[in-house]
């Protein structure tokens, strides 16, 4: 059931600079698009890739049995602003995100407090996508 991603998806994860072995976060996932396509590209790496549906993560899961068994990738429901690293897990490389509402200002109260998480997730240099802007070093997020 792995569905072929939209040009729109396609191009996002094609300017992505992906290398095999990263450790990669996508923030609202959806039906897990996204994350199979980097899942792919990353090798041996791994995607954890959240949303903060239920009904979107349980479609997802429905779509990467084979990315999930190979443990290439990871589903969890939460929303950005509520995520956190589990214990002994190590931080990521790599973050993005394409429309999600706490990340592209429609909500700012949410936006400050994701932020913070991320910080927390990302590795110094890891770097955090954001639509269509630029990238930001995770030791360079305000918050």
């Amino acid at each position: 059931m792995n569905s072929r991603p939209s040009d729109r998806i396609a191009n996002y994860v094609a300017d992505l600079p992906l290398d095999p072995g990263l450790r990669v976060l996508e923030i609202g996932c959806g039906p897990g698009v996204a994350a199979r396509e980097v899942a792919r590209r990353i090798g041996d790496g791994k995607v954890v890739a959240i949303d903060r549906s239920a009904k979107a993560i349980g479609i997802a899961t429905q779509s990467s049995a084979t990315e999930i068994e190979a443990g290439r990738l990871e589903l969890r429901t939460v929303a950005i602003e509520h995520f956190a690293l589990e214990d002994g897990e190590e931080p990521f490389d790599l973050a993005f995100a394409m429309r999600v509402g706490a990340l592209d200002g429609r909500h700012p109260a949410a936006g400050k407090l994701a932020m913070v998480r991320l910080k927390a997730a990302l590795k110094p240099d890891g770097l955090l996508f954001i639509d269509d802007r630029e990238p930001i070093k995770g030791r360079e997020i305000r918050t």
